[in-house]
């Protein structure tokens, strides 16, 4: 399988111990990618400019430029983030001829354009498209468009609507494999991405333009398949000693049936006035150990859907040699052979993957930890930070 990589080794999902450390977080950028039959859009990045907003700065509440800021308050947790309201900031006038024109060659000295196959040209012919689109994420994010810092710029178009654009061009293949009267399921798109890298919020920026543009969509995270809190105590229970199955987290701590159950049920929503409620999972219940959300507070979806957005940090994870993973912690041998159920359980419903790789993955668990603390801020139980290395202790 022929693979475009920036980096000397073709990156696998693997599992290898993991350890904090500081980490400078001031480098750029930089991207691949990759497509074939199962089409997979890789991204590689050692900035926190592209991370998840709750985590972006802690800071982020302050006026940049004459425009309001990234808002982490509403980032906080996995359901907080899908009830965020949307507001306008637009100044009355429109922007010059020279902006678009400095906007255009913005755009074109993006890293992802050639990746996902548009040409300047093509980007020349549908420069209102990509205003529109970068009008309707500045709305989203509460940000002036007239005057988005650098980092703002590259967020928006750089990374959020190419992908989207790519996002569309499957959607696109994927519906002309169907014959005129046929019922089309949704498709799956898969983003795999270390915790704190960003997946969570490009997947929100997308679910937001699919709707504007009169698609629906439906978003879903591994993290709405975690068992139940009695579902973990068990786990737990059953596997003494096992600080990797203690809390949620690794392979084993999700509800398998469960998963198979809704992601079926969610390609099945091909016409109009079906109805589905989609999990939830409330990461603050228990003193931050987490339980699944009460049903009445799941959202609904309703078909005919156009595409799933299903996303995880151990998504397209397989299982490695026993005898490889006995030499990094013996614990790790029940992870690794709970994961060979996985593919029949969120693997083979994806048909496009968006995977994520950063250059240094030690500085996840400063992420994670960002997570928890802004969590316990905002008035929320959240994991101690032993509790973190225990849950996301080995991962890549």
């Amino acid at each position: 399988m022929a693979t475009l990589n920036l980096f000397s080794q073709p990156w696998q999902p693997t599992i290898s111990p993991f350890c904090c450390s500081n980490t400078n977080n001031n480098n750029n950028v930089v991207y691949a990618y990759h497509n074939h039959n199962n089409s997979k859009l890789h991204f590689f990045s050692n900035s926190r400019q592209f991370s998840v907003l709750s985590q972006l700065s802690t800071n982020s509440s302050k006026s940049v430029s004459g425009s309001s800021g990234l808002q982490n308050s509403s980032f906080v947790s996995g359901i907080e983030y899908r009830k965020r309201p949307l507001y306008s900031v637009f100044p009355t006038k429109p922007a010059q001829v020279s902006s678009v024109e400095d906007l255009y060659e913005f755009i074109c000295s993006g890293p992802l354009l050639d990746k996902i196959g548009i040409t300047q040209e093509q980007v020349a012919e549908s420069i209102d498209n990509w205003l529109l689109y970068g009008r309707y994420l500045c709305r989203l994010f509460q940000l002036n468009e007239l005057f988005l810092t650098e980092p703002q710029k590259a967020r928006i178009y750089h990374y959020y609507v190419p992908v989207f654009l790519w996002c569309e061009q499957q959607i696109t293949e994927h519906q002309s494999k169907f014959k005129d009267g046929e019922d089309i399921p949704p498709l799956v798109i898969g983003f795999s991405a270390p915790q704190g890298c960003g997946k969570t919020t490009l997947v929100f920026a997308l679910d937001y333009l699919f709707e504007v543009i009169g698609r629906k969509s439906a978003t879903v995270s591994i993290d709405d398949f975690y068992l139940t809190a009695e579902g973990q105590n068990k786990l737990r229970e059953a596997n003494p000693g096992n600080a990797l199955l203690e809390l949620r987290g690794n392979a084993g701590s999700h509800d398998l049936a469960f998963s198979v159950e809704t992601l079926t049920a969610l390609t099945k929503l091909t016409r109009e006035g079906m109805k589905l409620k989609l999990p939830r999972y409330d990461k603050s219940a228990f003193n931050g150990r987490g339980d699944r959300a009460d049903p009445s507070t799941w959202s609904e979806v309703e078909g005919p859907l156009t595409v799933v957005l299903f996303e995880g940090w151990m998504l397209g994870f397989k299982p490695l040699p026993v005898d490889a993973v006995k030499v990094v912690d013996p614990q790790l041998e029940t992870v690794n052979k709970n994961l060979e159920a996985y593919y029949d359980a969120w693997d083979k419903y994806i048909k496009s993957w968006i995977v994520i790789k950063i250059k240094n993955p030690n500085c996840v668990f400063q992420w994670r930890l960002q997570a928890e603390i802004a969590m316990r801020e905002a008035g929320k139980p959240g994991m101690t930070d032993d509790e973190v290395c225990c849950s996301h202790g080995f991962m890549f």
